[in-house]
């Protein structure tokens, strides 16, 4: 049952990181685009606040056991000697 609470722990964390970067992206791009009438303060707080969505996001692919996503990558496949399945050389 602990595996299984970490695993939603982990999957709560990853949404509240895709939507604080969401909501940050949207009101930076917005306060661009319209204007708000609200201190510079507030868009550098939220461009701010598109770094910190990532680090949750990050905290909860770990905690929930995703960082495993990382083997796919087409770098490492290609280029990390423990990924190869064919022993070729990249020039």
């Amino acid at each position: 049952m602990r595996r299984k609470k970490t695993f939603i722990f982990g999957n709560i964390l990853m949404g509240l990181g895709m939507a604080a970067m969401l909501v940050s992206l949207a009101y930076v791009l917005l306060s661009h685009i319209f204007s708000f009438g609200l201190s510079e303060l507030l868009t550098d707080g939220a461009l701010m606040g598109v770094f910190v969505g990532a680090v949750i996001w990050l905290a909860g692919a770990s905690i929930g056991g995703r960082e495993q996503v990382t083997d796919r990558y087409w770098w490492l496949k290609n280029y990390d000697e423990r990924c190869r399945r064919k022993k070729h050389r990249h020039s």
